[in-house]
Order: structure tokens, then sequence, then C-alpha cells
């Protein structure tokens, strides 16, 4: 089983890699499955129909997906393809604390099959521009990171994976913020995530942006372990044919050697369960 379970297309803001042409290409690749995972961030961005101004950046809209334009191509695709590879319907929700209602709002709308959960914003500040991490120390942007994705696991829970748990290192400019200051929080994160029967992803866009270890890094793969989690995707966070289905068997051969014995993909929200 070959699957991606982290995918960009044109309906996200950040890319322009037109939907069917990403279908065509993961069978190319010999992908058995795909999961299209397109980005809604609250807090930051407006829906289509929301009846807010549509906001542009570099010349791009920066809004969510238009959701029944995503969901009926999606659906579409999956019966051209059907002989060729399965396509699952996901998203990817960057939840805050304070977007919570509009993602359950949300979920409730479409038949998914697969949620990431992913923390790409805190106090609807981002990380890439630096917003979020300025006037704060190493420390205080790093904890602060971790302990909105605590809230937003304790009160969120129409999701499958935490998707790029540790992603505040892409971004640290200050350098890797040591594990074991942060590691009681993260324990706390995935003792939740255990106990709700949800997951965590490995993606595989760490080796693209140079990271020195994977994303989460083993040491958070470890204790997930540890703790007695079991659910794991692999994804290339793609967002354009390069990207696409990218060291997915390098992600398998770690995971054998931290001791797991399987992955996951999903059909309606439920984990299927794939040796390694």
């Amino acid at each position: 089983m070959l699957a991606d379970y982290h995918v960009h297309t044109q309906f996200s803001d950040d890319s322009v890699y037109p939907l069917e042409n990403v279908i065509s290409d993961a069978v190319s690749l010999g992908l058995d499955e795909i999961c299209i995972t397109d980005h809604v961030d609250y807090g930051i961005k407006a829906d289509w129909d929301s009846g807010q101004k549509i906001r542009y950046r570099n010349g791009d809209p920066f809004a969510n997906v238009d959701y029944p334009r995503y969901v009926a191509q999606i659906a579409e695709l999956q019966e051209k393809y059907k002989d060729a590879i399965n396509i699952k319907l996901g998203l990817e929700f960057g939840v805050q604390t304070h977007t919570i209602p509009q993602y359950e709002a949300l979920f409730r709308r479409y038949p998914f099959d697969f949620i990431i959960l992913s923390i790409h914003q805190v106090e609807d500040k981002e990380f890439w521009t630096q917003d979020f991490q300025q006037d704060r120390t190493q420390q205080e942007y790093n904890e602060r990171y971790y302990e909105e994705m605590l809230r937003v696991v304790r009160d969120y829970k129409n999701y499958s994976v935490l998707g790029h748990m540790d992603l505040i290192k892409r971004y640290d400019m200050a350098g890797i913020y040591p594990f074991a200051r942060v590691r009681p929080m993260i324990a706390e994160i995935l003792k939740i995530v255990v106990a709700d029967g949800k997951g965590i992803e490995v993606n595989t866009s760490s080796h693209r942006y140079g990271l020195t270890d994977s994303m989460p890094s083993a040491e958070i793969l470890r204790l997930y372990k540890d703790l007695g989690g079991s659910i794991i995707t692999i994804g290339s966070d793609s967002h354009a044919p390069e990207h696409l289905g990218t060291y997915i068997e390098e992600a398998k051969a770690q995971l054998r050697e931290i001791g797991f014995h399987s992955f996951c993909t999903y059909d309606k929200m439920r984990p299927v369960f794939h040796p390694l």
C-alpha cells in the first residue's frame, strides 16, 4: 500500500496545483490511495460565501476552500479514476481555540474521510511571517505553541490525526528548542490524542525544508508509541508536482525502526491499518 495523506491543490490559497493533475500524477507515481487535504484557517481567512471581502496576498486570494466546488470535483474524480486509485475527501483544519465553533459547523456539512488537525496560527498570528514569534523569547513562543495545541485537543474532537506536530521548529530562527523542555506538554497532548483514539502524522516535508530530524521528531514518535499510540499516517504535504508522494518509503523505514508495525489510511473517519 502506497498512500499520500497530506496533499494540497489549487483549492488551497498557497498552491496552484490543479486537482485533476494531482490525481493523474499520483496514478503515474503508482500511488494506491490519496487524500486531498486543502487548507482551512479560520481566524485569518474567510470562507468564499461568508459575506466578508476576500483579501488577496501576492495576487492570490487569501481564503479558505471553496467547499461546494471542492467536494463536487473530488466526487467527480473519484468516479472517473475509480479503477486507478482510491481518492479520499479530507481537509486540513488550522484550528485555534477561538475558532473551534466554526470547525464544528464545517465538519457537519460534508462526509469527510479524514481531517488533519494542525496548529497553523496562534492568536491569529502566523509562524512563517514571524508575527507570532515577534516580541517573545524562544521559550515563550515554543511553550505558547504547545499550550494552544493542548487546549485545542482538549476541546475539539472531530479530527483524525495531529499534523506536523512540531511545526513551530520549521520557523524557529533561534534553532531547535530542546525537546526535554517541552516534553511534559507534548506528553499531555499525546495522552489525550491516544485516549481519544486519534493519531499523528509523519510529514515528509521535513526533507525539502532541510530539517535535521523528521516531523514530528523521532523523540515525539517514540513518546507517542510509549504512551500506547498506534495510529500513524504519512503525508508529503505536497503543494506542487515535485512534492507529491516524496519520502514515503523513508518514513515507513523510520517507523519500523522505532517499533511501529503499521500505518493508516482512513475511510469515513475510521482508521484502516496496513502493515509497514
